[in-house]
């Protein structure tokens, strides 16, 4: 016969054993976030998210409104368009703003559901949309024949991807530059970071449980994401970033954005992304100067995805950055933003020549 007074001990005992397990942890935590951010904070009085230039509104061609802010001057030679990824918005391009509006025309929008964008029917939500928005925002923001180069990071290098699938006659006639950042062209893993061991159960578990994230669920899940802090500092540390060393004002403000960005958001474009396939297109970049930059400590995409991106396009430049992670635009923006300036020169050198 069960001795339920001694099961309900031992369990008792268990559940104690594990909260106080629990409790050491979130000490733990605090004490190590309090230690980092006791270091120094090169990026301490960086204006982060603050307006990076004239905002308007942009209609996709379902009518629903893109976020949209252009800087630099109008008389450039050249017009950057930036497209963002995924679970982030615009404010991300804030270094590459900083260091390249002085030179360039630069625009930057909120993909949709991101940001101050509007927020998509789901069933429209693909990469093959945010290659159409994409064209939209260029056809807005660049007429008639002001030359364009395309820089997006992560699912932002997708979308482009996607806009020469769709429209491969723009490239080499008004788009003369591409730059593809911490990106794939397909079999996107989102779940790199987790033992391999692990993987398949988790990615059979994953779509599930993030179609569920609506109503109460989501609730739920939007509560916790705000109230586990120092965890959610940790975990962008860590995933985000190569380097140990790089700003806590830097990690506070991606933790920050990706806060931002609802849950069901991040489910509907966990699909989009899982499906993501567009490998095809890569010949269409082959037409004009193309460049591919990863940090080689990227914990969310492989680096060797861009290794085969750059293999796939004619005379494409690959840069992978020492010590970087994912997020290289906020850690190592000096770099990135003189590689752009590279292959921005390129492009022109080649588009004039050619003209």
């Amino acid at each position: 016969m069960v001795n339920w007074r001694r099961l309900y001990g031992v369990t008792g005992l268990a559940a104690g054993a594990v909260a106080a397990g629990a409790g050491a942890v979130v000490i733990a935590e605090k004490v190590a976030v309090g230690r980092i951010r006791l270091g120094p904070d090169p990026a301490a009085d960086e204006a982060f998210g603050s307006q990076l230039g004239t905002e308007f509104a942009v209609l996709a061609d379902d009518g629903l409104p893109l976020h949209v802010q252009v800087a630099g001057p109008v008389n450039a030679p050249v017009t950057l368009v930036f497209s963002h990824g995924y679970a982030l918005n615009s404010d991300v391009w804030y270094y590459q703003c900083a260091g390249l509006a002085e030179r360039y025309r630069c625009v930057f929008y909120d993909q949709r559901s991101h940001g101050r964008s509007g927020r998509s029917d789901p069933e429209l939500v693909s990469i093959d949309q945010l290659g159409a928005d994409l064209h939209a925002v260029i056809d807005a923001v660049a007429p008639e024949d002001q030359p364009v180069v395309l820089v997006g990071h992560s699912m932002g290098g997708m979308t482009i991807m996607a806009l020469a699938d769709q429209q491969p006659e723009m490239f080499g006639t008004k788009i003369i530059g591409a730059v593809l950042i911490a990106t794939a062209a397909g079999l996107v893993d989102p779940l790199p970071w987790l033992p391999a061991v692990l993987r398949p159960a988790v990615r059979m578990a994953v779509p599930s449980m993030m179609t569920g994230a609506k109503g109460r669920l989501a609730e739920v899940l939007e509560r916790s994401r705000h109230s586990a802090s120092d965890i959610s500092f940790l975990g962008t540390r860590h995933l985000a970033f190569g380097d140990p060393r790089v700003s806590p004002t830097v990690v506070d403000f991606l933790e920050r954005v990706i806060r931002s960005t609802p849950i069901d958001v991040i489910a509907d474009f966990y699909e989009a992304l899982i499906g993501h396939e567009k490998r095809h297109a890569l010949k269409v970049l082959g037409g004009i100067p193309v460049l591919v930059l990863v940090g080689d400590k990227d914990r969310i995409v492989d680096p060797a995805m861009s290794e085969e991106i750059a293999a796939s396009i004619k005379d494409a430049e690959l840069i992978k950055v020492r010590g970087a992670g994912h997020v290289v635009i906020l850690e190592r923006p000096a770099e990135v933003n003189a590689a752009v300036a590279g292959l921005v020169a390129r492009a022109l050198t080649k588009h004039f020549r050619d003209g």
